[in-house]
């Protein structure tokens, strides 16, 4: 009786799972769900999986959020890619906003014919970009902290806001290389240094997504952008063309990319709106299915930049419209359209005449599905109504936001031990400037910017301790909102009245025992340029407006001076360089970086944020990073070529000491790894943290190398007298590049091995390979 019960209880299992299809079924392997699916779709269906779908429907949800929509239920019926719409539920707030997400999600698993989830799609460049999310340092800030076990807690905090929130796409993060600092997206970038993106960017990568093969409910899928070679443009002028040979291509804007696929599993990328080689990267098929699906084996989601496939035809002139740039671009391997004037809408049409085959087609689907699968949407895509609060800006993510800003700011210049502040000496503070009142978080930020700005954070530090006057000093822009969506350029002030607001910040850091001067740009000035009324790129790097006259000012007044800078690229600060004793580089240091400035400036943080680019003197300089060509040596006649202050620079409140530099086995054969070890010590009287950098230099080789290439760095943290050994692997793959036949290879020969503070600041060994 007993076996024949174990027959049926089989028996009724062997039933149920036959009466559900294969694709619904999240035993079986996904590619085989995503080949059952793929044969129950029309080709109609297919296309609408390969655009947002936009609701029509501004009222369509009921109070608790169940989708009641009457507009937009024919095309939801055949299922849609995603679902956008800029109306519904942003009145109420963000916790019923993730209701209507879920009443969606549920109309499309119950009452759509093949109950395919859709796609709900955010930014997360330097947190969740969303009310009330968490807004921590922009990337470049972040990058300066070389820390990649900060960016991951940092993007796994970002992930939890936004999955909770039902968000399971967020278009981050950016790993281009910052190579122009005239570029407004500089801000967005971590680094000039192709090794440390894509240590940083994997970081990201592991904290938006996991490290589990499947992206759970707590996490969200990536998009690695822009791909590629966004960071080097003609001009630094965005989206103009890149100029790279193959080999330089591959060697720089490309590597991030690859590293980051290949060991984090990136799930999707965006494609950049630059040409390369003389074809748009949009329906580049070299680039988007020989080298990153081919050579690479990257099965994710290729998906457009927004407008994207707009810019072949209208700006590159590559297509004659919409129709043919879509059609150029779904050949090429581009999957997804983030947004175009229509550019994939009659896709089935187009399979259906001939103009593009249904292979492409079912590519695309396929990416499309595959990452839906990826993410569960099918078993459970609501978001997580219970926990949104709970998780939403929490102390914990507040503390994170903090140790980010604390880590993030670099020390430039410390003449005379100015910095830290004694409080002790201190009766009366002035903060002045034009950033010091305002909070400034860079592009990609929610608006209206929440957070404490620079002088509200000294303003709580200094409670029951001494007295904080404030001056604006001079105006940085007029415009009546400052972010970086509104749709205006910056308009400057009449240098006339700025020379009397001036004139009354030098009458209050007289009043004063020393100042904070906080200036820089602001996100009008730095930020991504999209339109002529939108701009964001520059064409030098000083300071704008009155800024070095109101700094000249309050430096002849004789007080102790601390410049802090706010700001989303290099500036070009040469006369301050020179003159001011102390100069702090805060970045936009996110919503906690007034308490965190302060806490820096009064020393109960000890900085520790080296540069991740190189700061030149001018942009007449440009190019100026730090890993050239060994040819690129003359210097410029009646000028100091060298940087004003190179990559890999910081100074802190304790002094490092390197000795014992050694490496093991001085003499390799290719393929094998050697060691290096450096014994660090605190000298000073502090705590410190040290970022330990490793360079490699190949002297005689050919194709030729640069001078010198970062290619390993550890943070450590040390007591006052303490030392630590920091040992480096010289693992095969740090020393090979591509050889002659665009193949990598290490080289025989000599390599210089540089350990040290900085990129000219170092001791060297000698690694021999045979």
């Amino acid at each position: 009786m007993k076996n024949y019960l174990i027959l049926f209880v089989l028996f009724l299992g062997a039933c149920t799972n036959n009466s559900i299809p294969k694709y619904k079924n999240p035993d079986l392997p996904i590619e085989e769900r995503i080949s059952d699916l793929m044969k129950r779709m029309t080709i109609e269906e297919k296309e609408a999986q390969l655009y947002p779908f936009r609701s029509r429907d501004t009222a369509a949800f009921d109070q608790e959020g169940n989708y009641i929509g009457t507009l937009d239920t024919a095309a939801l019926y055949h299922g849609v890619g995603s679902f956008s719409s800029r109306g519904w539920g942003q009145s109420h707030g963000y916790v019923y906003r993730a209701k209507c997400i879920n009443g969606i999600q549920k109309y499309m698993l119950e009452k759509s014919r093949l109950g395919i989830p859709v796609f709900f799609m955010g930014e997360a460049l330097h947190g969740y970009m969303a009310k009330n999310a968490t807004s921590f340092p922009q990337a470049i800030g972040l990058g300066c902290s070389w820390d990649t076990i900060l960016l991951e807690q940092v993007f796994s905090a970002a992930a939890l806001e936004a999955a909770s929130r039902g968000t399971r796409i967020v278009l981050s993060p950016v790993v281009d290389l910052a190579r122009d600092p005239r570029w407004g997206r500089t801000e967005e970038c971590y680094s000039e240094d192709l090794y440390l993106v894509s240590r940083l960017g994997a970081a990201a990568v592991f904290g938006f997504q996991g490290r589990d093969a499947m992206i759970d409910n707590h996490h969200v899928a990536v998009t690695l952008k822009h791909f590629a070679g966004h960071g080097q443009s003609e001009g630094g002028r965005n989206i103009a063309p890149v100029n790279f040979s193959e080999r330089e291509f591959r060697e720089g804007p490309l590597f991030p990319f690859e590293f980051i696929m290949k060991h984090a599993n990136a799930r999707g990328v965006m494609v950049s709106y630059n040409e390369w080689d003389g074809i748009p990267n949009h329906v580049n098929h070299k680039l988007l299915t020989e080298i990153l699906r081919d050579e690479w084996g990257f099965t994710g989601m290729v998906m457009s930049d927004g407008g994207g496939m707009n810019v072949t035809y209208r700006d590159h002139l590559a297509a004659k419209d919409s129709a043919e740039s879509g059609i150029l671009s779904i050949k090429a391997g581009m999957d997804y359209d983030l947004g175009s004037n229509g550019c994939f809408y009659h896709m089935a049409d187009f399979v259906k005449q001939g103009r593009v085959s249904e292979a492409d087609l079912d590519r695309a689907v396929r990416d499309v599905l595959r990452l839906k699968f990826t993410l569960g949407l099918f078993e459970n895509p609501y978001a997580d109504i219970e926990n949104l609060e709970k998780v939403t800006n929490s102390q914990e993510h507040k503390d994170l936001a903090y140790k980010a800003a604390a880590e993030s700011m670099v020390l430039l210049k410390n003449d005379n031990n100015t910095l830290p502040f004694d409080e002790s000496g201190i009766k009366t503070l002035a903060v002045i400037g034009p950033n010091a009142a305002g909070v400034h978080l860079g592009g990609y930020s929610n608006f209206p910017h929440e957070g404490i700005s620079v002088l509200e954070g000294i303003q709580m530090y200094a409670k029951d301790k001494f007295k904080v006057l404030y001056s604006e000093g001079c105006k940085l822009t007029l415009n009546k909102e400052c972010h970086w969506q509104v749709n205006e350029n910056p308009i400057l002030n009449d240098p006339e009245n700025d020379k009397l607001l001036i004139a009354e910040a030098v009458k209050t850091a007289k009043q004063s025992d020393a100042v904070v001067l906080v200036i820089g740009e602001n996100e009008l000035i730095c930020r991504e340029g999209w339109s002529d009324s939108h701009l964001g790129d520059r064409d030098n790097l000083d300071l704008v407006g009155m800024q070095q006259e109101l700094a000249d000012a309050i430096l002849k007044t004789g007080k102790p001076v601390v410049i802090l800078l706010i700001n989303g690229r290099p500036i070009s600060i040469n006369e301050l360089a020179k003159k001011a004793p102390a100069i702090l580089e805060c970045w936009y240091p996110g919503q906690e970086g007034g308490r965190a400035v302060a806490d820096v400036i009064f020393g109960k943080i000890n900085p520790s944020g080296k540069l991740s680019l190189t700061f030149p003197r001018s942009a007449g300089q440009l190019p100026c990073y730090y890993d050239h060509k060994p040819s690129r040596f003359r210097n410029y006649v009646l000028a100091d070529s060298s940087p004003l202050f190179p990559f890999g620079f910081g100074l802190s409140y304790t002094s490092f000491e390197y000795a014992k530099l050694s490496i093991e086995p001085a003499v390799i054969k290719a393929g094998e790894t050697s060691t290096v070890t450096v014994e660090v010590k605190n000298n000073g009287l502090v705590k410190g943290d040290e970022i330990v950098e490793l360079y490699i230099h190949d002297l005689i080789s050919l194709p030729t190398r640069p001078v010198m290439e970062l290619r390993d760095f550890a943070r450590i943290s040390l007591e006052p007298g303490e030392s630590k050994i920091v040992t480096f692997n010289l693992t095969p793959d740090k020393l090979e590049a591509f050889g002659i036949n665009m193949k990598r290879e290490i080289q025989s020969g000599d390599f210089e091995v540089m350990v040290g503070k900085s990129s000219v600041d170092y001791s060297s060994v000698i690694l021999k390979v045979e």
